[in-house]
């Protein structure tokens, strides 16, 4: 089955300048969605890619993992780089580097809740200082203007339940500049558990002139067309539920466009866009990628037959070439019917 191609949407969604082929974003997942991923994203049909986050720090933009986290060759455009931080001047400096490296689009982490971004104030625990949060909000937004560069932001509801500030963030964002906000429906409080909710999305949207995205809890083409109602927004934002499945974000971009569900790919499909996936990650990675391509294929095989014990034996393999066969042959035995064999290390 060819790749879906989602129509034009009737309300093009656009970011400054920038029209973006439909309203199904991928979420930008720190060790997920790095360069190989993003680009088999778009081709599969994502409407809009952002990077993993890059740090604004000075004394790690020299680094390897800052380098191959701004490494946006052949991706397709307009090119979107996430940026974490805490202070105003480096963000800033930091959003020039990542133009000068090839970004079109500046994205501000104010969502992030792992313990080690938020134990430095950065991420959502920016939420807690809202001085601190606009004044980085301004600084970017300054900084990118003269090169006629989007700034978009990134948030949940607040830092906890008793705080769900987003709003107001959101508002005095907006009157700094900013061209989109995308809000996940949690608190840092929350981290990934619990459930999300959409009435702050919905107060968001309908406080707020430009575009804003509902992120949260979004899995399936039935919980977009909920999600975008119950909040009004303008776009779809989707995470975990694209965890080895690049191509979902397509399927669901296609449908809410056109009315159609798409059929879930063909085993055949499957193998041939993991297969594809595979070798660009390991292209990209180089040696490390044989140690990080295993929670790709894990993700990607994890609802099929055998899926379970395959991972076990695939995660036991050292060699890339000896991966790719690995795949391959497991493959072979699903569309053949057959029980999947163990693989050798």
């Amino acid at each position: 089955m060819p790749a879906p191609c989602s129509s034009q949407p009737a309300t093009a969604l656009r970011i400054g300048t920038y029209q973006l082929p439909n309203r199904v974003f991928a979420a930008p997942m720190a060790g997920v969605t790095d360069l190989p991923w993003r680009r088999l994203a778009r081709k599969l049909g994502a409407g809009h890619c952002v990077s993993e986050m890059v740090t604004s720090r000075p004394d790690l933009l020299d680094s390897r993992k800052t380098a191959r986290r701004m490494d946006h060759a052949d991706e397709p455009g307009p090119v979107a780089a996430q940026l974490v931080g805490v202070d105003p001047r480096d963000m800033a400096e930091a959003a020039r580097a990542n133009v000068e490296a090839g970004a079109r689009i500046i994205d501000i982490n104010m969502g992030c809740p792992a313990k080690k971004v938020c134990s430095r104030w950065a991420g959502s625990a920016l939420m807690q200082d809202e001085a601190l949060a606009l004044r980085i909000v301004e600084a970017v937004v300054t900084a990118m203007e003269p090169l006629g560069v989007p700034v978009t932001l990134k948030m949940r509801t607040g830092w906890c339940a008793q705080v769900r500030n987003a709003p107001l963030i959101a508002r005095a964002a907006q009157d700094a500049g900013v061209a989109l906000v995308t809000v996940h429906g949690r608190t840092r409080e929350q981290g990934y558990g619990g459930q999300a909710e959409y009435d702050t999305i919905a107060a968001i949207k309908a406080a707020l002139r430009i575009p804003v995205v509902a992120n949260g809890d979004i899995d399936s083409v039935a919980s977009a067309r909920a999600v975008l109602a119950a909040t009004g927004a303008d776009a779809v934002m989707i995470g975990r539920a694209a965890l080895g499945r690049p191509w979902f974000l397509g399927h669901v971009a296609h449908a809410l466009d056109t009315g159609e569900d798409v059929p879930w790919p063909s085993l055949a499909q499957q193998r041939e866009w993991l297969l594809e996936h595979l070798r660009a990650h390991l292209a990209f990675h180089g040696d490390a990628g044989v140690k990080t391509a295993r929670k790709h294929v894990g993700w990607a095989v994890a609802a099929l037959s055998g899926g379970t014990a395959f991972r076990a034996c695939f995660n036991q393999i050292l060699d890339a070439t000896a991966q790719l066969d690995a795949v391959d042959a497991y493959f072979d035995a699903l569309q053949r019917g057959a029980l999947p064999l163990p693989m050798a290390a």
